[in-house]
């Protein structure tokens, strides 16, 4: 199976900036780990959208699956309290 193509929406990124050095090195670990599978174990496709989340400690990171071009948008990163609104 060929690796799928990571992108983050601008956004996302600056999202990513500001979190806890602690946090982004286990966050980043998991947006690479989408690459291989973009629908890992414990992911969730969300309800009304065609975006899926992973949960990596308190923090969720949303993103969008395009499997014609092989691709991953990572959409959103945030706190589990913040990122849905």
């Amino acid at each position: 199976m060929e690796s799928y193509k990571l992108t983050l929406k601008q956004s996302a990124a600056k999202e990513l900036e500001s979190l806890p050095h602690r946090d982004l090195v286990r966050i980043v670990s998991r947006i690479q780990a989408l690459a291989d599978n973009p629908r890992p174990p414990g992911g969730e496709k969300l309800s009304g959208q065609e975006r899926y989340r992973i949960r990596q400690g308190d923090y969720r990171i949303l993103y969008e699956v395009n499997d014609a071009r092989q691709a991953v948008t990572v959409v959103k990163i945030g706190h589990r309290r913040e990122v849905y609104r």
